[in-house]
């Protein structure tokens, strides 16, 4: 049976949370595979909104096995404060499986983050400063602590002494911070430990034997495609592979368990944080999209930038991922548009380009080559088929297709559970 991998197919916040609640019901698993609390889903079922930032949003589908796996750095204090907050509003969270392979955020993780950040000045990423990149990168090093060693505590704090060793220097005579101890770090991580330990598990080998046993398992990214530390617009990305590959060393199977690749794209652009953005517009129709849309981000609370729907990092998102379906949402927000600009290539310093272009100056100096497309005026929130949509919404979604390089096999035209349209099957 189907191993599906979701990821976004922009710089985030595309509704990915949707997507996934759209296949609650058929799946099995909902795995998370990379990134921690950095970023956020928003599920609306019925009348209650559900801001999810560590959990996998298959929490919140009844008989979902929801897994943290071993590519997700976990912030555990953050991780118990969603699950508390579930379960105030009756949510069944007992069947979530955490990888003790996962590595661990700790307090000085969040103090390097906010502080380097900071002195970085005009030159600053746009991290969240939840710790995340130097979670990441004490992985990388050697250094880092993983859910297992919360296990051991003598194991535990000789870890943490390894890694402070360093950080200390750069806290105190860099950064003019307080050295951080061993002691205060070993019982800020152990006062979760005998919590935790029931939900740790071996979730590879869970996983694996999940599709040997045939059934459906869902892959959800975090962050998206623009902002992979490998194929997006960096250095302005997150620190783990937020791409379909990811999924597959961030969880433990094989890519022949992979059966189809589903993309969650907006019918608009929008990103958070610091980096290039071609399509990004600075006036009142950037104004409306960001209201309208409710551009506000789950995890910082941050406006979005918005732009036109840009093709060209659609087209690249296509390709990186090997998508086979995507999932366009908030189409709704664009009623109202005389024109609707999508951009369908970049110009730069004069030279056409067709394709993402991977150089940082060249993609920095990008401007968009717009196409216009009709827009409608029709309340288009209650259209549950194609055929509902006013012929220029469904001419939209038909060039956006042909533009993108896949089909759009489910479009959202509003924020609740069923304000969904299914085109074609996202399970194949």
């Amino acid at each position: 049976m189907p191993g599906v991998v979701l990821v976004g197919a922009q710089w985030g916040d595309e509704g990915k949370g949707k997507a996934t609640d759209l296949l609650g019901s058929r799946v099995d698993y909902v795995v998370k595979f990379n990134g921690g609390n950095n970023a956020g889903h928003t599920v609306v079922i019925g009348d209650e909104k559900y801001a999810l930032h560590l959990l996998p949003s298959g929490i919140l589908s009844p008989g979902v096995t929801p897994v943290i796996a071993n590519g997700v750095v976990v912030d555990i204090e953050v991780l118990f404060q969603e699950l508390d907050d579930l379960i105030s509003r009756g949510v069944d969270v007992s069947r979530l499986l955490v990888s003790g392979s996962a590595h661990v955020i700790a307090g000085y993780h969040r103090t390097i983050d906010k502080v380097s950040e900071r002195f970085l000045g005009k030159r600053r990423i746009g991290t969240t400063g939840r710790g995340i990149g130097p979670a990441y990168a004490d992985k990388i090093n050697r250094v880092g602590i993983r859910i297992w060693d919360l296990f051991d505590e003598k194991i535990l704090a000789e870890k943490i002494e390894g890694a402070l060793d360093q950080k200390n220097h750069l806290l105190v005579k860099v950064y003019n911070r307080r050295a951080i101890t061993v002691d205060e770090t070993v019982s800020e991580l152990l006062q979760y430990a005998d919590r935790l330990k029931p939900m740790v598990a071996d979730t590879a080998l869970e996983l694996n034997k999940a599709l040997d046993a045939g059934k459906n398992v869902l892959f959800e990214g975090g962050q998206a495609t623009m902002l992979d530390v490998d194929h997006g617009t960096y250095p302005f990305v997150t620190s783990s592979n937020a791409t379909a590959g990811g999924a597959l060393t961030g969880s433990g199977v094989g890519p022949t368990r992979v059966t189809s690749v589903i993309g969650v794209i907006k019918a608009y652009t929008t990103r958070v944080g610091e980096g290039p953005f071609p399509t990004e517009l600075f006036d009142a129709n950037g104004e409306y999209l960001l209201k309208q849309g409710g551009e506000y981000g789950v995890t910082t609370g941050r406006a979005r930038r918005c732009g036109w729907y840009d093709s060209v990092i659609a087209r690249y998102a296509t390709r990186v991922n090997g998508i086979t379906d995507m999932v366009l949402t908030k189409l709704d927000i664009l009623t109202g548009f005389e024109k609707i600009p999508v951009c369908v290539a970049y110009d730069v310093d004069g030279v056409r380009y067709d394709e993402m272009p991977l150089d940082q100056t060249a993609f920095h100096h990008a401007k968009p080559i717009y196409e216009e497309l009709d827009g409608w005026v029709e309340d288009i929130s209650g259209a549950r088929t194609f055929e509902d949509l006013p012929v220029n919404a469904q001419r939209y979604v038909h060039a956006l297709e042909e533009m993108s390089g896949t089909r759009m096999s489910a479009i959202g035209v509003g924020p609740s559970r069923d304000a969904i349209i299914p085109r074609h099957d996202l399970i194949h």
